[in-house]
This record gives C-alpha cells, sequence and structure tokens, in this order.
C-alpha cells in the first residue's frame, strides 16, 4: 500500500492539491487536504460540480457539514458507487479515503486537451483530424484554379466555375383540362430531362422555385393591399384580382388612344386604320415609343396574329368613349354591370354545358345496356328461329334429338369414367408433391430459423468486436496521452519488486499449507494407529479381565486413560480455536486502531460543542433581536 500510497499523492499533487512533502501516505491526510484534493479533482474531470464548491472548509461547523454533504452529492453525481456522506470527508478512515481518491484520480483527464467533450477511442481521433484538416482548409487562402499548385489542387480542386444558366420548367399541376392532365401524366418530360445540359438542372429549379415563391408573397401582399380586404377567401380573391386585371387593361387603352379626328366616332365604333396609326402598327414612327404593359405583354409573350389583335382592341374599344368629366364614373358602372352580366352568361353556359354532358353520359350509359340487352334477345331469337324449322317434321326430330340427348349422354358417362382414370394417379401424385412441398417448407423454415440464429450470433459478435476495438482505441489513446516526464524503468522496477514479494509470498503460503496438510495427515494417522491400538489392547484384557483381577485393574486404568487423553486432545483443540479468535481480535483491533477512531471521535465531540455555541449564540442573537 505504501507504493499505491505514494503514486495517489503524487497524482493528487499534479491534480493541483497542496499535499506537504512530509505527507507520504493516505493515513496522514487532514480532513482539510482531503476536502482539498476532492474538489480539484471534481473541478479537473466534470468543472460544472466542482465550480460551485471551495476547496477549504470553513471555520464554521455548519458550513462545512454543507460542503462535506455537497461533495459527496457530487462524487455519487460522477458515479462512486461506494457509501460516501459528510463523515467520508469530516471523520474518515483510511480504507474509505483511498477507496474515494483512488476514484476520483481514475476519472481524471490525461492531459489538458482531453477535457473537453471529445469522446475517446476512434471517434475522438477522428474529430481531431477533421478539426485539424478544417483549420488548415481555414488557414489557407483561396487561389484562382489556373494558379494553382498541386498541393492548392488537392486542397482546392481543378474545377473552374461554371456560369449560373436558367432555362424555363414545365411543372405538373394539380388543376385544368382533362387534356392536360393527361399531357402531365404520359407525354410531359421528367423535370431533370427538360433542361438542355445537365448542369443547368439545378439552376432551372432554383429560379423556378424562386419565381413560385415571389407569386406567393405577391399574394399574399395584395391580399391586405390597398383596394382588396384582408384575408379574403381564394375564389373571392381571384375575382377580384381578375376584375381589377380587366381595369387596368380598359384604363391602358383608354391612356394609349389618341382623340378622334372627327370627333367622336359615328357608325361604326373605330376605324382599323386609325386604331393602326394608333398603336403602331403602321405609319411614318413605326411602333409607339411608350405602350402599355398590357399590349407588350401580349404582343411578346402570346405572338398573335397582327390582324387577330387589332380585332380583339377594337371589340375591347367599341365601349370607350372619350371622358366627358361626370359621366366616366356612370360609363365605368355600366361597363362593370355588362361585364357581370356576361361573365353570369358565361357561367350559365358553363353550367349548360355540365348538364349536356351529364345527360350525354347518361345516355352513353342507357346505350351500353340496350346493347346488352339486344345481344340477349338476338341470341333467344336465333333458338326459337331454330326450333320453329324443326316444327314441319316433329316426330323424326323429336327422335333424333333423343338419339343425341343419349349419344351424349353416353359420352358423358365414358368421359367419366376416364376422368376417374386419370384423376387417381393425379390425385396420388398431388397429394405425394403437397407431402413434398409441406417437407420442403419445414426444412425451410428449420433453416431460415438456423439463418436468424447465426446471424443474431454475428451481430452479437460483430457488436462485441467493435466494442472491444473501441476500448483497445481508448486504451491506446489513454496509453499516448500518459506523461513521458517519469521514468518508466522506475515504475517497472516498482512492480517487479511487488511481482517478487508476491511471489515469495505466494511460496512462503504454499509451504505453509504443504506443512499443514502433512501435520494433519500426520495427525490422521496416528489418531487411526491409536484407535486400533487402543482396540486391541481393549479387546486383550477384557478377555482376561473376567479371570484376573490385576487385570481387571488394568483394563480400568486403560479406560480412564483413553478418557483423559481424548479430553487433552479437545483441550488443545479448543486452544487453537480461542489462539485463532484472539489473532482474530487483535486483527481486528489494529484495523479500528488505524481508522484513529479515538481522534474521530475527538473531533466529532469537538465539533459538537461547537455547534451548539454556535446555536446559542444564535438564540441569544434572535432573542435580542
Amino acid at each position: 500500500m505504501e507504493e499505491v500510497d505514494k503514486i495517489l499523492i503524487h497524482s493528487l499533487r499534479q491534480a493541483g492539491t497542496a499535499v506537504p512533502p512530509e505527507v507520504q501516505s493516505v493515513r496522514e491526510l487532514s480532513p482539510e487536504l482531503v476536502v482539498e484534493a476532492a474538489v480539484r479533482c471534481l473541478r479537473a474531470v466534470r468543472p460544472s460540480l466542482g465550480a460551485p464548491l471551495s476547496p477549504r472548509l470553513p471555520p464554521g461547523i455548519s458550513a462545512r457539514f454543507r460542503l462535506a454533504s455537497e461533495l459527496a452529492a457530487a462524487c455519487q453525481e460522477l458515479g462512486f458507487g461506494g457509501d460516501v456522506g459528510y463523515q467520508t470527508f469530516l471523520y474518515s478512515s483510511e480504507h474509505d479515503t483511498r477507496r474515494l481518491l483512488l476514484f476520483l484520480v481514475e476519472k481524471l483527464p490525461r492531459d489538458e486537451g482531453e477535457r473537453g467533450a471529445e469522446p475517446p477511442g476512434k471517434s475522438g481521433a477522428l474529430l481531431r483530424a477533421i478539426g485539424a484538416r478544417i483549420r488548415e482548409q481555414l488557414g489557407t487562402p483561396w487561389v484562382p484554379p489556373l494558379c494553382r499548385t498541386p498541393s492548392l489542387q488537392r486542397l482546392q480542386g481543378t474545377a473552374h466555375l461554371q456560369p449560373f444558366t436558367t432555362c424555363p420548367l414545365v411543372l405538373p399541376q394539380s388543376g385544368g383540362s382533362p387534356e392536360l392532365q393527361e399531357y402531365f401524366g404520359g407525354a410531359a418530360p421528367p423535370v431533370p430531362a427538360q433542361p438542355p445540359r445537365s448542369g443547368q438542372s439545378p439552376p432551372a429549379l432554383l429560379e423556378t422555385h424562386a419565381a413560385q415563391l415571389g407569386a406567393r408573397h405577391e399574394g399574399e401582399a395584395e391580399l391586405g393591399g390597398p383596394g382588396l380586404a384582408p384575408r379574403l377567401p381564394p375564389q373571392e380573391y381571384l375575382e377580384r384580382k381578375r376584375l381589377r386585371a380587366r381595369l387596368r387593361a380598359l384604363e391602358s387603352l383608354r391612356q394609349a388612344c389618341p382623340p378622334h379626328p372627327q370627333g367622336p366616332p359615328q357608325g361604326p365604333p373605330l376605324d382599323p386604320a386609325w386604331l393602326q396609326g394608333a398603336f403602331g402598327a403602321g405609319g411614318v414612327g413605326g411602333a409607339l415609343p411608350k405602350g402599355s404593359r398590357f399590349t407588350r405583354t401580349q404582343h411578346l409573350t402570346h405572338q398573335q396574329d397582327p390582324q387577330v389583335l387589332l380585332q380583339q382592341i377594337q371589340a375591347a374599344a367599341e365601349t370607350l368613349q372619350p371622358p366627358e368629366g361626370p359621366e366616366e364614373g356612370s360609363r365605368a358602372a355600366a361597363l362593370e354591370a355588362a361585364l357581370a352580366g356576361l361573365e353570369a352568361e358565361l357561367e350559365r353556359c358553363r353550367g349548360r354545358l355540365r348538364g349536356a354532358q351529364l345527360s350525354l353520359s347518361q345516355v352513353e350509359a342507357e346505350v351500353q345496356q340496350g346493347q346488352g340487352a339486344l345481344g340477349g334477345l338476338q341470341d333467344s331469337l336465333r333458338l326459337r328461329a331454330r326450333a320453329l324449322e324443326l316444327l314441319p317434321d316433329a316426330q323424326n326430330n323429336l327422335a333424333k334429338l333423343q338419339l343425341v340427348v343419349e349419344s351424349s349422354s353416353r359420352r358423358i358417362v365414358s368421359l367419366a369414367g376416364q376422368w376417374e382414370r386419370h384423376r387417381g394417379p393425379l390425385l396420388a401424385e398431388y397429394r405425394q408433391l403437397r407431402a413434398l412441398r409441406d417437407s420442403a417448407q419445414r426444412e425451410s423454415s428449420r433453416r431460415l430459423a438456423e439463418t436468424r440464429a447465426l446471424l443474431q450470433r454475428s451481430r452479437a459478435a460483430a457488436e462485441e468486436a467493435r466494442r472491444k476495438e473501441s476500448l483497445h482505441g481508448q486504451l491506446v489513446a489513454e496509453l499516448a496521452a500518459l506523461p513521458r516526464d517519469v521514468s518508466r524503468a522506475v515504475y517497472t522496477q516498482r512492480i517487479l519488486e511487488i511481482v517478487g514479494n508476491i511471489r515469495k509470498q505466494k511460496e512462503e503460503i504454499g509451504k505453509i499449507l504443504e506443512d499443514t496438510r502433512a501435520l494433519q495427515k500426520e495427525i490422521n494417522a496416528l489418531v487411526g494407529k491409536l484407535e486400533r491400538t487402543f482396540s486391541v489392547t481393549d479387546e486383550l484384557l477384557f478377555k482376561d479381565a473376567k479371570r484376573d483381577e490385576v487385570v481387571r485393574k488394568a483394563y480400568k486404568y486403560l479406560a480412564a486413560l483413553h478418557e483423559n487423553c481424548a479430553q487433552l486432545i479437545r483441550t488443545i483443540e479448543d486452544t487453537g480455536t480461542i489462539q485463532r479468535e484472539i489473532r482474530d481480535l487483535e486483527e481486528q483491533i489494529e484495523g479500528e486502531t488505524s481508522a484513529k477512531l479515538p481522534a474521530s471521535l475527538e473531533r466529532i465531540l469537538s465539533d459538537c460543542r461547537a455547534l451548539r455555541e454556535e446555536n446559542a449564540l444564535l438564540a441569544a442573537r434572535a432573542r435580542h433581536a
């Protein structure tokens, strides 16, 4: 234990405990040193547990008890499995103190870099390597691809930067016409195959997603914008947005139309030549330098025919009149009313179209039913026509039919016999194959169970191998983290000396056991010899004791001698037992003496007296207050 105590005290000094040089064993540690060592170790192992604790014992008794109780709770939270409490630090024995300090020293990190949350073993080494590589890459400046050296090419790569090139994507939609849904379901190419080059797929997806997000945000903003009530239903929102778009288009047309050269038009609403000159379709200046966004989008996006576009503009401008002050509001209201009427008429037409489609589907279903009924009637008509053909010669036809029925019956019987002749072997073969299938299924089930058990054992073996590899890596990491300043030869010499002492003690114990066995064997032999001798002597003397008085007295003396010798042997055995008990009691006394019970009892009594004095002082203060 002296070597263990020296190593333990050396570790405590390395942890920051101010252990005096004259202290060479755990028995010489005072309660102040034990508390300081425990707090230093806790701070090194887990700072969250040791930071709130003070390494110095306070002068107050109650504060000492509180600090010792907190230390005991921290040790239990750290995983100490022994019995620990405030008495372990204030009135501890040598055995308990050594056990607690050994636990705390084993928990100490091996070096300063191990105090973080980095796990040991292969995972810790991998994390350290990753951190070193990241720090190396962060410390290296970026260099253009053409100027990179081979080492920088391995670090930063050799590929050139690609431009952000996109293309429009056609994404499937949930609503729409059946033709559109059929196109999206079959003919439409997948999204990754739509870009002409594979490198354009990510930019195109990003751009489409950004456009969808922008449209959604725009719709959310318009829900609470000017002219729209906040949080409208989606259908009402779409209707109002459509109406506003149409009004904006009409307003753009009104602003873009120049005044008519002869005033308000009479007869035809608009002259096509005048519209072409007004909107830049002809004339000297060509296209207008400024036009509405609606007309430009219509022209650039859809690429309609100029004559069709002219007709649409003329139809839209038929309802327009030059602004004449107070009549503009009534005209706009009339336009809105006309627009509402047209939309209502359109909805009615759509409803009639849906009703017509429903009626068409019902008529098609009735036609199919009629066709099915017609087929049945045609079969019945054919059968009756055949029967009608047989009516003129009924007797002969009945005889022929009877012959046909009899021949059909005989053929059916013959076929049944043939079927029975074929059915027997086939049924036997079926049963045999079924039995073979059942046996194969049982064999496959057994092999499947064996395979699963083997797989479970292999998984357990793999888990055990991984655990042992992790333990090996942890031990290797701990070995690598051990301090190199201590001479290994000193520890090796100490270990060899301890092993030599243990070997000598083992040899001495073996010799003592051999001597004990030999002595026990000799005692057993002597006891057996004595019993046999006594039996023979007793038998001989008992035969002659009936005839000779001297032999009778000798027999009595022999019995008394045997009894006295047995009592003497029992006395010797009791003496040995008592001596063993005495040695055990002496060892217990030495153990209790080494536990410093008198000093601990004296400390407890002094602490109790000090605690009573503190209580009396506090009570006096409370009375004065």
